[in-house]
C-alpha cells in the first residue's frame, strides 16, 4: 500500500481536506489579499473549538448516549468567576486559572453524580446540571463585564512567530489528549468501554472510575476554554458558551471520531474546527445572508460526514 493510500485511509484526513478546500475558495475570492489574516483568524477561533471538542470527544468515546450538554454553562461560569477573582490584577492570573479548573472539577463531579446516583441518561443529567451552572453564572455575573488582566489579555490576543498564542495553548492540550488516548492504559480503557461496556466490566476494567474521570476531563476542558475565551473577548458574557454546545459535537463527528464510541481522533478535531470557522468565513466573503449561511453550512457539514462515513464503510 502506498503512503498516499494509507493517508487517505485515515478518518481525520477528510476534515482537513474540507478545511483546505474552503480556505482555498475563500482566498480565491480575495485574490490572496487575506491569506495571512484569514489563516491566523482560523487558528485563533478554531483553538476554542478544539479545546471544548477534545473534552467532548473523550465523553463520546465512552459509547452511545454519552454526551456533555453542560459545556456552554461551564465555560460561562468558569470565565465569569475567574475574571471576578483576578479583578484585572496580573498577579492573580494563576489563581484565576486554578479556580476555573476547580469549577470544571465540581461540574464534572456533579454530572457523574447525577448519572450514577440517579441512574439517568447522561444527556438528561448534563442538561440538568447545565441549568444549575448557568443559574450560578447569572447570579455571579449580575450584568458586570470585568476586564481580564492586561498580561492575560495581551497573551490571548497576540501571536508567537506568527502563530496565535491561544492556538499554541490548544495544541499543547491536544498533545496531552493524544498522549492519554494513545499511550496510557486510561486511553485503552475508554476505548474498550465505548466498544462494549459489559465486555469491559468482564475484563476487569474499572468502568465507573474511568467514566467519572472522563466527565471530569470534559468539564475541565470546557472551563479552561471559558477562561481563555473570556480573556480573549475582553470580558465574560452570559452567552459566551452558547455556540460551543453544537460546535463541540460537530467537530467531534466531522473530525472522524466514531459516534457509536470506542474510537477517538485528536487530529480530526483540528481539521473539523478549522473547517467550521472557514465555512462561515467563506459564506460571509461570498455575501450570503444569515439564513442562507446556516442552510449551506448544514448542507456542507452533512456532505463531509457522508463522504468520510462512506469512505470508512468501504474500507472495512
Amino acid at each position: 500500500m502506498t503512503p498516499l493510500l494509507r493517508l487517505f485511509r485515515k478518518p481525520w484526513i477528510w476534515s482537513w481536506l474540507a478545511a483546505f478546500v474552503v480556505w482555498f475558495l475563500t482566498i480565491m475570492v480575495t485574490l490572496g489579499a487575506s491569506t495571512l489574516g484569514l489563516s491566523q483568524a482560523a487558528l485563533t477561533f478554531a483553538a476554542f473549538s478544539v479545546i471544548v471538542g477534545i473534552g467532548q470527544m473523550f465523553v463520546i468515546t465512552l459509547g452511545p448516549g454519552n454526551i456533555d450538554l453542560s459545556v456552554p454553562a461551564t465555560m460561562t461560569l468558569a470565565g465569569t468567576v475567574a475574571l471576578k477573582l483576578m479583578n484585572v490584577e496580573n498577579g492573580m492570573i494563576l489563581p484565576g486559572l486554578l479556580v476555573a479548573i476547580v469549577i470544571g472539577l465540581v461540574v464534572g463531579l456533579g454530572n457523574y453524580a447525577l448519572i450514577k446516583a440517579l441512574r439517568i441518561p447522561p444527556i438528561i443529567a448534563t442538561l440538568s446540571m447545565s441549568f444549575i451552572v448557568q443559574s450560578a453564572a447569572i447570579w455571579t455575573n449580575r450584568g458586570l463585564r470585568i476586564k481580564p488582566p492586561s498580561v492575560l489579555a495581551e497573551f490571548t490576543t497576540s501571536s508567537t512567530l506568527g502563530v496565535p498564542n491561544v492556538a499554541i495553548a490548544a495544541f499543547l492540550i491536544s498533545l496531552l489528549a493524544w498522549f492519554l488516548l494513545e499511550k496510557t492504559i486510561y486511553g485503552r480503557w475508554i476505548s474498550a468501554i465505548g466498544q462494549s461496556m459489559p465486555a469491559a466490566r468482564m475484563a476487569g476494567i474499572p468502568v465507573d472510575g474511568t467514566r467519572f474521570v472522563t466527565y471530569l476531563f470534559c468539564a475541565v476542558a470546557a472551563s479552561v476554554a471559558g477562561y481563555l475565551l473570556a480573556c480573549f473577548s475582553g470580558g465574560a458574557a452570559l452567552n459566551m458558551g452558547t455556540e460551543y454546545l453544537l460546535m463541540s459535537i460537530a467537530v467531534v463527528v466531522i473530525g472522524g471520531t466514531a459516534v457509536a464510541g470506542g474510537d477517538s481522533n485528536v487530529p480530526g478535531i483540528w481539521g473539523a474546527s478549522l473547517f467550521m470557522f472557514l465555512v462561515v468565513s467563506m459564506l460571509n466573503t461570498y455575501g450570503f445572508g444569515a439564513g442562507i449561511r446556516l442552510i449551506m453550512t448544514g448542507l456542507i457539514i452533512i456532505s463531509v460526514i457522508m463522504l468520510a462515513g462512506g469512505r470508512r464503510a468501504g474500507m472495512r
